[in-house]
């Protein structure tokens, strides 16, 4: 018999051993020796009151074995001499679009503008010491994609767009954690993901797929509203039947691609703001109500803040516990910053955006020119200020937390995980008003509901300006393109994804769309 039940354990009956064997058979009136195992579904954190909760949803097995494997099986095929799929991207859409064409018997092949994980560290470590910006490999663009090197966070309310549970499990075939299906606010870690990412581009290898590095597309060839073909590297074509574009809300040379060649697109609300950097000791004074440091069986602090503020929201995003922030731009002369952690979240300091919503149809007046690249056009005018802030490199501009509130210039920072560096500036007077007197109203209604989160502790450093894209690629019930046959836009980059997992939902969707189409 199998027994599913919630179970809640205090700090202190979390050290014990078999504690939830122990609660089960409370709970359900039977004898200890009565319970073959007890198998964690479901682990979150309740730190509202004083005393921290361990909630647990569990699956007792009474006089039973547990299965040893998974019910989840990824029934993969030799598809060397199957029709082909052209998946341009190899970011978590790509890959499991891959994927899932691979298990239901197509070929896909994968074009990818940028470098295998192994390679594209270089990149990464000449922004960071160097300040240059390889503009097909960086932080976004390379295998993996945007997610690579980030906190690999799974969390997702995308909970109708298809099955998480899949998209987790088949993270665990490649190497994931199982923690990853337990835990409510999952994440894998900056330091794990290229491994994992890594067995998922030799299993597509294995099973017959192709995966191309190193080649941008730089050209679609359409007759007839119909896809023909794609050009690589401003050099050779390739014929394409269908064609998943999955290159993510960072490849901006794809939008701008699609503008001139008159390809229906639509402008799109997003966000855009600053990341915030705390000691995590601060952080976890406030969200575990302890005077010094969190016991040991406690994760690394993380929260979730927002607030309504002349009629917008401003809010937190890829909040970072334990972790970095990292130059995430993919051209020289724009600075932008995202955040990563390690699987441990181990580091000192906590960082996390903090964006205010932008409205596509009030904001951007200025911009009507640009049609449907007027946000993606104001995007990159922010960044540019970023970067003459930050003095010509990929140094950024930064400002004591309370200083930006108050309106004053720091005269000096506080220690930063951002290796590139940062340089004291006006960001209260740099900031466009709609973000910027939003953010100050913002962090300190946030300090009234996180007591002693607003501090010149925190140095804020920007921009932001990359959490969602700009730019929506618009597509019928089928997944297709309205204009244009055999184009299916995919994840972060059409619009349709905010995460990884949802990304890799709808590159299954997009895969299976494809075929069906077929």
């Amino acid at each position: 018999m199998i027994k599913e039940i919630q179970l809640r354990v205090n700090l202190v009956e979390e050290k014990k051993e078999d504690i939830l064997k122990y609660k089960a058979s409370q709970k359900l009136s039977i004898a200890f020796s009565e319970i073959s195992a007890v198998r964690v579904l479901r682990k979150s954190i309740d730190a509202r009151k004083k005393d921290i909760i361990f909630n647990y949803k569990v699956a007792v097995y009474i006089n039973e074995t547990p299965p040893e494997k998974s019910d989840y099986i990824f029934n993969y095929k030799d598809v060397s001499k199957a029709k082909k799929i052209h998946i341009i991207g190899f970011g978590p859409a790509g890959m499991y679009a891959a994927l899932r064409c691979i298990e239901l018997g197509y070929k896909p092949i994968v074009l990818e503008r940028g470098k295998n994980v192994q390679e594209r560290r270089r990149d990464l470590k000449a922004i960071n010491q160097d300040h240059i910006v390889n503009e097909d490999s960086n932080y976004c663009f390379g295998e993996g994609g945007a997610g690579t090197y980030s906190d690999g966070k799974l969390y997702t309310r995308s909970l109708k767009r298809g099955d998480v549970r899949r998209i987790f499990e088949n993270l665990v075939f490649h190497g994931a954690t199982e923690q990853i299906l337990i835990d409510a606010h999952p994440h894998i870690g900056t330091n794990k993901l290229p491994k994992i990412i890594q067995n998922i581009r030799e299993t597509i290898l294995k099973f017959g797929g192709e995966i191309h590095f190193k080649s941008r597309v730089t050209d679609f060839i359409i007759k007839n509203n119909k896809l023909q073909a794609i050009q690589i590297n401003d050099d050779f074509e390739m014929g394409v039947n269908a064609v998943i574009l999955a290159t993510g809300h960072s490849a901006r040379d794809i939008y701008e691609l699609l503008h001139r060649k008159e390809i229906y697109l639509k402008a799109k609300s997003f966000a855009m703001g600053v990341r915030v950097e705390h000691p995590q000791a601060i952080i976890d004074q406030i969200q575990y109500s302890c005077d010094t440091e969190r016991d040991e069986l406690l994760p690394a602090a993380a929260y979730s803040l927002v607030q309504q503020v002349n009629n917008r929201g401003v809010y937190s995003f890829c909040m970072c516990p334990g972790g970095f922030i990292v130059p995430a731009a993919t051209a020289n002369g724009e600075v932008v910053v995202n955040g990563m952690s390690p699987s441990k979240r181990n580091n000192k300091f906590a960082n996390s955006g903090i964006v205010v919503e932008l409205n596509i149809d009030k904001d951007f007046k200025k911009y009507e020119q640009f049609g449907a690249l007027k946000g993606l056009e104001f995007q990159k005018d922010l960044e540019k200020i970023a970067f003459f802030a930050g003095g010509r490199s990929q140094t950024a501009p930064g400002q004591r937390l309370v200083d930006f509130a108050d309106g004053k210039l720091s005269n000096n920072l506080n220690d930063t995980s951002y290796q590139p560096g940062l340089k004291s500036a006006p960001l209260h007077s740099l900031l466009p008003k709609i973000i910027g007197s939003r953010l100050r109203k913002g962090f300190k209604a946030f300090g009234g509901k996180m007591h002693g989160y607003f501090t010149n502790e925190a140095n804020i450093v920007g921009v932001e300006s990359r959490t969602s894209s700009p730019v929506n690629i618009p597509r019928k019930e089928n997944l297709e393109h309205p204009q244009i046959k055999g184009l299916f836009p995919c994840g972060e980059g059409g619009g349709y994804a905010g995460g990884i997992v949802s990304a890799a939902m709808d590159g299954e969707r997009c895969a299976e769309a494809v075929i069906t189409k077929m």
